[in-house]
């Protein structure tokens, strides 16, 4: 078996290798999840162009910023899986692989002839994810799926945003992280399940799923009310107060949801009339007239600024929060002494700014070294790993793509991204 590339740092997943087939955002984001817990995941692209995020501004001197971002710590392997020399090549690496990672369009790996039947045959203790739109299954399962189609047609976009307004996606793309987080999940329990009865398998995970499954209380509360939920905006379906509120200079954040944290709320703004009003007397009375209650204390909240308000509160022992905008939360106190925004290194672009995981584990370190990495640039080393000869060659065909190649793919690599 190959040596993995980073046996002995003490890593959670550092005996673990990932051939990750991916594209955008669902697949890549769950092949980085595993690689920050330090998983060897080789990232095996079309050498004509590679993922397809490469080509997505903005661009750092060619470099797609999204790409680098959510590629961390991978190594890129451009072969050509089409052609019989790089099945070939592919399902050698299968053979010293424990997961392999795809996202493409359902049926896609069994017309390339490297279907979970024909990998399960290489290496029986394989694992395969593959993550779609609509499943594996399904009068869906061959329809084209993006975050933006998922949010509207798994019910999220009709309960965001304000009721009477045109209908608003989450922010971020919500579907596809959610199924990337579900799709590492399950890797890891099927990796467990391995360990116990040394067999791999194949999971099978949808966007579509993935985000009605975030979408627990409206779904438990049509279950037993049969009410369709509507938009609250930043409301919320239980509790109140539990909303941005104005302030005179922007907005800020509340949950005064248990009965001592409103009674510090009241008092802390001044306003103990509400805990005696029939409106607002008990915690479903407050739901259910929230937008009164909202009014009531923004008359209150409008006449001095958010930072006011926010260290008012925090005295109180109320959660409150100010409302940041992204420049505002990467220079955030908190989050710089946490450490979560860091800088990763890129073979030409040098250091780069990028987030870290929100993970932290007592004894085991998690990785935090290389941005996403250039088309091919892996190739070489991964041809020598495998025992490969005749690299020249395969690259003379178009079988592989080096950016060791006296710069030659690079340079192309970097023409396409840039649409000349």
């Amino acid at each position: 078996m190959t040596p993995r590339a980073h046996a002995g740092r003490g890593f959670a997943l550092e005996d673990i290798r990932v051939l990750e087939l991916t594209n955008f955002m669902a697949g890549p984001y769950c092949g980085m999840l595993l690689a920050d817990q330090g998983a060897d995941v080789i990232k095996v692209e079309n050498p004509r162009g590679g993922d397809f995020t490469r080509l997505a501004g903005p661009f750092i001197d060619g470099e797609s910023a999204g790409f680098i971002a959510v590629n961390r710590n991978k190594r890129s392997f451009a072969l050509d899986v089409k052609s019989d020399r790089g099945r070939e090549i592919f399902l050698s690496l299968v053979r010293s692989a424990d997961v392999v990672v795809e996202n493409l369009r359902p049926g896609t790996l069994d017309d390339l002839r490297v279907g979970y039947s024909v990998l399960s045959e290489v290496n029986p203790r394989i694992i395969l994810s593959s993550t779609s739109g609509f499943g594996q299954t399904g009068p869906y399962r061959n329809r084209a799926a993006l975050d933006l189609i998922v949010q509207g047609m798994s019910g999220i976009m009709s309960i965001t945003g304000e009721e009477g307004r045109p209908p608003v996606k989450v922010a971020v793309p919500l579907a596809d992280l959610a199924a990337a987080l579900f799709a590492s999940y399950a890797i890891l329990s099927a990796l467990r399940v391995r360990d116990r009865d040394g067999t791999g398998q194949h999971i099978d995970v949808s966007l579509l799923e993935s985000a009605i499954a975030l979408e627990a209380w409206e779904t438990s509360s049509y279950f037993a009310t049969g009410e369709v939920p509507k938009p609250l905006g930043s409301a919320h379906r239980i509790n109140a107060p539990y909303q941005a509120i104005r302030t005179a200079d922007g907005h800020i954040t509340i949950g005064a949801t248990t009965p001592a944290n409103w009674h510090s709320f009241c008092v802390a703004l001044g306003l103990e009339r509400l805990e005696t009003d029939k409106r607002f007397s008990t915690g479903p009375l407050r739901r259910r007239n929230y937008q009164e209650l909202a009014r009531e204390i923004e008359t209150t909240t409008a006449t001095y600024p958010s930072a006011h308000w926010y260290r008012l509160l925090e005295r109180a022992g109320v959660p409150c929060g100010v409302l940041n905008t992204l420049d505002q939360v990467l220079e955030d106190p908190h989050v710089r002494a946490r450490g979560f925004v860091g800088e990763l290194e890129h073979s030409t672009l040098g250091r780069v700014r990028a987030t870290g995981s929100p993970v932290r584990l007592s004894r085991t370190p998690l990785r935090f070294e290389r941005a996403g990495p250039l088309l091919g640039e892996h190739t070489r080393e991964l041809l020598d790993e495998l025992g490969i000869s005749d690299a020249d060659a395969l690259e003379h065909e178009g079988i592989v793509v080096s950016t060791q190649a006296s710069g030659r793919s690079l340079q192309v690599s970097r023409r396409v991204k840039l649409g000349e």
